[in-house]
């Protein structure tokens, strides 16, 4: 019995042994239309596994059996298939091709020749988002994405991104798309509980670890996600290891930061001036014995404790910066292997202290990427990463310890007691300087992306791959405000959340390619998929700390109400399929359809089936057009299909019970939600209409593409009456529609010596709510409303009008077009919109003997702007917090044309929410600007190395806008982002950030 197995196996043993023997080495230099050497190509063996990339000067070597073909292949460059034949080395030159259309694109469960596409996809590589001083990729992309808005928000390290695909899709679900790393969908939601400003969980992935982010914007590319692809998908995957001698690189830069803007206040002298002027104005003071007070320094001491006559002129606004931020960043690298295996290892550490007082993230990261082909037919791999990060945060904006609040201080009182030489307590409104000396406010996290799979291809053309993933998250957020600060009173407070979510899926898919007659391509995908997500939460809160030394709760002398404890989760189950087919290179045609499953939706609607179809038409390919000189490539696509939305929460469809203690008895009672057994997905349908094009031998090269998407189903809670102790009830109900175009362009302007390259795009998106049953406003926001007819997030109210040359009394627009100077008799109308008309970026590199220069600009037109705080800080004197020298230029006498009331204190004159604050929010930003050396080879090798460079950037340079706030982008994290766009509310403006830089290759 024995023999009989062993003899078999020493048999493949010994023709194993003999394949082995017949390999042959190639050797071979790849270079450029110029002759220089292009390191980093990918030199690929033909139908299997086994290949190696190119070093710094070009050079390859790789092991191949008889009769073996290579693939050559880089981004940037046309690939050449080669065959071997008898020969022993192979000299290769690659042409340049701005249009890649050889290139691997990422997609949905796979990957697909850019030239087969016929979805709206944009990709982007590894030298986009590595060694730039952001916290999260998703920064370093803005401008480069046509058809993809994406927003900092906040100057705020660590805080959430809002990025919009093709304009917002929900009204009250999610409309951030959906993230999947190494086809792993992870969490991307805001798991925070100690803080009202939204976090973003994608910044514990290591933007220096991604190889390629490729954003799915159209059904056609997206349908294969199904339920969860109405915002667009981006998927993004890390680098691997590939065949060849092993790389070294490491990396590290330095550098600092300073706001982009800070606005300027009244100095002692000109507050003064013009609430001196405000309070007489009114009558307090005067000439009348008979007034209120006997002087102007009465009413400061009477309305805010406030010496008039102090010698002090403190700049508050300043107090709420850092002299300079700084940031560094350390990185290293390794990556090789042979025929066999394969590794990538990678090891991060990024600190960044702010530009706001108490504001510092760090962050270090490491991670193993490791395939193994056990043989030609199956290959295993691991994807394994681990990050570290700490944030300390500072206040959301409503917050009176938030830093930027300071500027409502008067520049009459001191940031110190004079007496005591400690922080003056004895301020107008609460000096928060007080919490960054007694308090913290930090959030810890530990985060690991996992991934594991086996593809085996049993038959020629045939994969079988399953995978399994997780992303661990756990948040852990401690408060502690100390004793003497606002929220610790006179005995401390703090606040104690931990989160953990575990988020796994399991993927399982058969590939299947098939090519007939070499004429026909074929390419059929199916394959299952089950994730589920289960997050737990347990937070604690207490009072009354013996010392400053004691911050834990369990020292505190009373538990607080806030002690919580609780679980959710949710799960999908999902079948899906597509099928590609390709006719003679220029007819292309696919389909996609996936079946999907949710927990969080109604009985009657647990399954929804989503699907898309898409046509392309490479007429460059026709016999009539392939020899133009003007056309390299003329390609017209469309698709059509549906996705869906499925971010709402895990448990609107269901009527929910929950603890209702009463004094010291336990029981139970109704949530305030009713449940709803027909709830489902909100739906989106979308239609697109595509023209990828190339000029001139791709010197000119670009993409035009046109589409409608229309949301039916959207997911709206209903009052219903409380009788039955249910307030809401969520429905499916009211629809919405995006229109919009996209354009790309790039061109190579000059090749050879000078290599220099051009590009830009433009978005242009119309968004429009067509079906509502009533107009909805926020809470605690009465300005910003979501109306049938007009956009989301559209200004509502009050018009003002100006100024009463006459009497200095503030004006407001009736329905007629006259004014009125009754705030009260004017009529609500439309104000403005926060939506953008277009938006895009402009880009260029160069390159001479070894210098390379690049440069990114980002542009926004058309939307408007609402600065919340300038109820507060811009109201012509109406009450003593310090106001924007602007208001200088009030009423005084008249005649006087202005576009600010006269002074009056305490009478509301013009302080009324009104389009008063409402500005234009267009800008262009000088986003990006590096100039970089790299050493010539002869000189590096000189220190043993294989590359090195040198350079410095400058990020976020200078910003050209009307916008008198802090920062045109900045979008307050105090309301809800999906339905009060464009509110700007004593929030922190961006960074300007300079480095240097250095990268070795060993």
């Amino acid at each position: 019995m024995k023999k009989n197995y062993l003899l078999p196996l020493a048999g493949s043993l010994l023709m194993a042994t003999t394949a082995f023997g017949q390999t042959r080495t190639v050797n071979g230099r790849i270079t450029d239309a110029s002759g220089a050497g292009l390191p980093g190509v990918t030199v690929l063996e033909q139908g299997t596994t086994n290949g190696t990339s190119s070093g710094v000067d070009g050079s390859f070597s790789l092991a191949v059996q008889p009769g073996a073909t290579l693939v050559i292949s880089s981004i940037g460059f046309d690939s050449q298939t080669i065959v071997v034949g008898s020969r022993s080395s192979l000299d290769v030159s690659l042409k340049s091709n701005a249009t890649q259309l050889s290139e691997a694109v990422v997609v949905g469960y796979g990957t697909q020749a850019k030239a087969e596409l016929t979805g709206a996809v944009t990709q982007l590589s590894a030298r986009d988002v590595e060694n730039q001083p952001v916290v999260s990729f998703e920064q370093a992309i803005q401008g480069r994405t046509p058809g993809v808005a994406i927003s900092q928000g906040s100057g705020k390290l660590g805080a959430g991104v809002q990025i919009r695909v093709r304009g917002s899709a929900s009204v009250t679900a999610s409309n951030q798309p959906l993230y999947v790393i190494d086809n792993i969908p992870v969490t991307s939601q805001d798991d925070s509980q100690a803080n009202g400003d939204p976090v973003n969980p994608i910044a514990d992935l290591n933007p220096n670890d991604i190889e390629s982010i490729t954003i799915l914007k159209d059904a056609a590319s997206s349908a294969i996600y199904g339920s969860r692809a109405s915002n667009g998908v981006i998927l993004i995957t890390t680098k691997q290891g590939r065949q060849g001698k092993t790389k070294v690189n490491v990396g590290y830069y330095v550098g600092t930061s300073t706001p982009t803007r800070q606005r300027k206040f009244l100095n002692s002298a000109q507050y003064k001036e013009l609430f001196s002027e405000a309070i007489t104005n009114v009558g307090l003071v005067g000439p009348d014995p008979n007034t209120q007070y006997p002087d102007v320094a009465s009413v400061f001491a009477d309305y805010g404790g406030i010496d008039f006559n102090a010698p002090y002129d403190t700049n508050w606004g300043d107090q709420a910066f850092r002299d300079h931020g700084a940031v560094s960043q350390y990185d290293v690298s390794v990556s090789g292997g042979d025929a066999k295996t394969r590794f990538y290892l990678s090891g991060t550490f990024n600190d960044q202290k702010g530009i706001i007082i108490g504001n510092r993230y760090r962050r270090g990261s490491l991670r193993l990427n490791l395939d193994h082909s056990i043989s030609e037919k199956v290959k295993v791999g691991v994807n394994l990463s681990l990050t570290r990060s700490v944030n300390d945060r500072t206040s959301d904006d409503n917050a009176f310890s938030n830093p930027l609040q300071l500027n409502a201080l008067p520049p009459l009182q001191p940031v110190y007691d004079p007496d005591t030489r400690e922080l003056n307590t004895n301020t107008l409104y609460y000096n928060n300087l007080l919490d960054q000396s007694l308090g913290s406010n930090r959030a810890g996290n530990y985060r690991s992306f996992n991934n594991v799979f086996l593809n085996w291809q049993p038959v020629k053309g045939l994969v079988l791959r399953t995978e399994v993933g997780s992303d661990f998250l756990n948040l852990n957020e401690d408060l502690v405000r100390g004793a003497g600060t606002q929220d610790g009173g006179a005995t401390g407070f703090a606040y104690n959340a931990q989160t953990q979510t575990v988020n796994y899926t399991t993927n399982n898919t058969a590939n299947y390619t098939y090519t007939l007659n070499e004429n026909h391509r074929f390419e059929a995908l199916a394959g299952y998929s089950y994730q589920r997500s289960d997050t737990k939460l347990t937070a604690a809160e207490g009072r009354g700390f013996p010392t400053s030394e004691f911050t834990r709760i369990a020292s505190a002398a009373v538990k607080t109400g806030g002690n919580q404890s609780f679980g959710t989760g949710f799960s999908f189950s999902s079948f899906f399929g597509r099928l590609n087919y390709s006719f003679l290179n220029k007819f292309l045609l696919s389909g996609s359809v996936r079946r999907d499953g949710s927990s969080r939706f109604g009985a009657n609607n647990k399954y929804g089936v989503f699907g898309a179809g898409s046509v392309g038409y490479v007429l460059t390919e026709e016999s009539f057009l392939k020899d133009n000189a003007v056309l390299s490539l003329l390609k017209v696509r469309a698709s059509y299909g549906q996705t869906g939305n499925a971010e709402i929460g895990n448990f609107s469809s269901r009527s929910l019970f929950g603890a209702l203690p009463y004094a010291d008895q336990s029981g139970t009672g109704p949530s305030n939600v009713l449940g709803n057994p027909d709830l489902t997905w909100e739906t989106t349908k979308q239609a697109d209409i595509g023209l990828d094009y190339a000029l001139f031998n791709n010197r000119i090269s670009g993409e035009f593409d046109i589409y409608e998407k229309k949301t039916t189903g959207l997911l709206l809670n209903r009052q219903v009456p409380y009788t039955g102790g249910y307030s809401i009830i969520t429905e499916n109900t009211g629809k919405l529609r995006n229109r919009g175009l996209e354009f790309s362009i790039n061109g190579r302007i000059l090749e050879g010596p000078v290599v220099w390259t051009v590009g830009g795009n433009i978005s242009f998106n119309r968004n429009e709510i067509t079906s509502l049953p009533q107009p909805i406003i926020p809470g605690g926001n009465t300005l910003s409303q979501v109306r049938q007819g007009e956009p989301i997030g559209v200004f509502w109210g009050k018009k003002y009008a100006g100024v009463d040359p006459e009497n200095g009394d503030a004006l407001y627009y009736n329905a007629d077009g006259s004014t009125t100077n009754s705030y009260a008799a004017a009529p609500n109308q439309k104000l403005g919109n926060p939506n953008p008309k277009y938006t895009g970026g402009v880009n260029t590199t160069a390159s001479f003997k070894g210098f390379d220069l690049s440069a990114l600009g980002q542009f926004t037109y058309g939307n408007d702007l609402y600065n919340g705080a300038g109820v507060y800080q811009s109201v012509n004197g109406d009450f003593l917090d310090n106001q924007t020298v602007d208001q200088l230029q009030r009423w005084q006498k008249k005649g006087d044309v202005t576009s600010v009331p006269q002074a009056r204190f305490l009478e509301s004159n013009g302080t009324g929410t009104s389009s008063r604050w409402i500005q234009s929010g267009s800008f262009f930003r000088i986003k990006n600007i590096t100039l970089g050396y790299n050493l010539p080879a002869s000189l590096a090798k000189r220190g043993f190395l294989q590359t090195a460079r040198v350079y410095v950037t400058a990020q976020n340079l200078a910003t050209f806008t009307n916008y008198t706030g802090y920062d045109p982008e900045v979008i307050s994290g105090l309301y809800n982002q999906n339905t009060v766009l464009g509110h700007d509310f004593y929030t922190p403006p961006l960074a300007k950030t300079f480095l240097v830089g250095v990268n070795l290759g060993l």
